[in-house]
């Protein structure tokens, strides 16, 4: 069954924080849902996590993800410096 879901939000999660976007409407097909739930607002309350702004959550977001890439650099580099390689994920064949 499609599912049509309103009043969305879009939760980011970085570290110990967390950010809510509203997304409105979304219609999201049948063959696409794995699983349903309801978020206990009770329990939701209880948890350890700070929420901040949009404009916060998403510069820790872009943080978290320059400091994997800088990461993902200095792995391949050091792959190289002893004689291997990586293949990027963009050039791999696709099955």
């Amino acid at each position: 069954a499609n599912l049509v879901l309103h009043q969305t939000v879009e939760r980011i999660h970085v570290g110990k924080k967390y950010g809510d976007i509203p997304r409105g409407i979304f219609v999201v097909r049948g063959e696409n849902v794995v699983l349903l739930g309801e978020i206990d607002l009770e329990k939701e309350s209880d948890t350890p996590l700070q929420q901040v702004s949009i404009e916060e959550i998403l510069e820790e977001q872009r943080v978290e993800q320059q400091a994997k890439q800088e990461s993902e650099k200095l792995k391949v580099q050091a792959l190289k410096e002893r004689g291997l390689s990586v293949p990027r994920a963009d050039t791999l064949d696709e099955y």
